[in-house]
């Protein structure tokens, strides 16, 4: 089964936008995101305009910001403290990577968490780590859904995430825990790593290297959800995971293009939303 994520992300889409119809019903105002881009990195630009396309798509209202990379940690700071200050702003993300002068930890901790849409605030991360209501970080959060629209149930089952970055890896992971999973996180000092991805009902790949599992990493009827975004010998997309190598083995895996990654996007759409109703005392519908 091919898990296809273009197809479900628009499935959500669509309810994402019948949710900010009934906000305009009840509400003075929309859901804003505001977002903001420093410098000229390609990818980011892109991601930048799916994130607007996205936002005018459902209904929901966004703001600009792109400097050039002589912008500085200071001036960001004060843009940020601003954002935090707008009660008309609900979400607030800052697009990584950042230019090399600015401190992305610094940037990240002085976004207020309520508006924290990207997850990555450390009050989020530690309400996240202890089970509790959170805005969680958009890539993990789409994973789990993808299990849920084709009713997986992790219940008692082997999750093997290979990558443990703050923003996949390590989120992911504590997801998979609270839905009751024995999780193991494996890395680059992993040893016998073939051996310990074998075992998993679900494998996660995010390790950010061009179809370097194959079938030998995976067990006949996984789930398999493929994080990487890389370039083959034929400069085509692909991802961590050879998919015609495992595909016809497994139960179900992401494609890459369409499957984590309109999911991602569409978790942003939907955190914003989220924020909306903490902020303004609402029931989240959605």
């Amino acid at each position: 089964m091919i898990i296809d994520g273009k197809e479900i992300s628009a499935n959500i889409k669509e309810k994402l936008k019948d949710e900010v119809d009934k906000i305009k019903e009840t509400y003075s105002r929309v859901p804003k995101l505001a977002v903001i881009l420093i410098g000229d990195n390609q990818a980011s630009q892109t991601y930048v305009r799916n994130k607007e396309r996205a936002c005018k798509y459902i209904g929901i209202d966004s703001l600009m910001y792109k400097h050039d990379n002589s912008f500085s940690e200071d001036e960001l700071l004060l843009e940020i403290e601003k954002l935090n200050c707008d009660d008309s702003v609900d979400g607030i993300l800052i697009q990584l990577p950042l230019p090399d002068h600015i401190d992305e930890q610094r940037v990240i901790e002085a976004i207020d968490p309520d508006k924290d849409v990207d997850g990555f605030h450390p009050i989020n991360i530690s309400k996240l780590f202890l089970g509790k209501h959170s805005l969680v970080p958009c890539t993990p959060k789409g994973m789990m859904v993808l299990l849920e629209e084709i009713n997986y149930n992790l219940d008692g089952k082997e999750v093997v995430v290979v990558g443990r970055s703050n923003i996949v890896g390590k989120p992911v992971s504590l997801l998979c825990l609270h839905h009751n999973a024995t999780v193991t996180i494996a890395h680059s000092k992993t040893k016998n790593l073939k051996e310990v991805c074998k075992r998993a009902d679900v494998l996660i790949a995010a390790v950010g290297k061009a179809k370097y599992f194959n079938h030998e990493y995976v067990k006949d009827g996984a789930v398999v959800l493929d994080v990487g975004i890389n370039r083959d010998e034929n400069n085509r997309l692909c991802g961590d995971v050879d998919f015609e190598d495992v595909k016809d083995i497994v139960h179900g895996i992401t494609p890459v293009p369409g499957g984590i990654g309109p999911m991602t996007i569409t978790m942003l759409m939907k955190n914003t939303i989220e924020a909306f109703y903490l902020r303004n005392g609402g029931k989240n519908g959605i």
